[in-house]
């Protein structure tokens, strides 16, 4: 069973939440999330700049 994601640095962008953490491999990954109600919007990056990028972006109908 994998462990669950340990999140650090995480940051919120209206709705959005972006957060780092450490996959299975060793690698630093990047997740942006939407806290809003009914959206199951969600997405992961190699790069933090562009999980942010996306979050700034993020219109969701709730």
């Amino acid at each position: 069973m994998p462990r669950p994601r340990r999140f650090y640095d995480v940051i919120r962008i209206g709705p959005v939440q972006v957060g780092s953490y450490y996959d299975g491999r060793g690698r630093t990954k990047h997740t942006a999330a939407c806290t809003a109600p009914r959206c199951d919007w969600s997405v992961d990056y190699d790069g933090r700049p562009a999980a942010e990028l996306a979050a700034r972006t993020h219109r969701c109908n709730p």
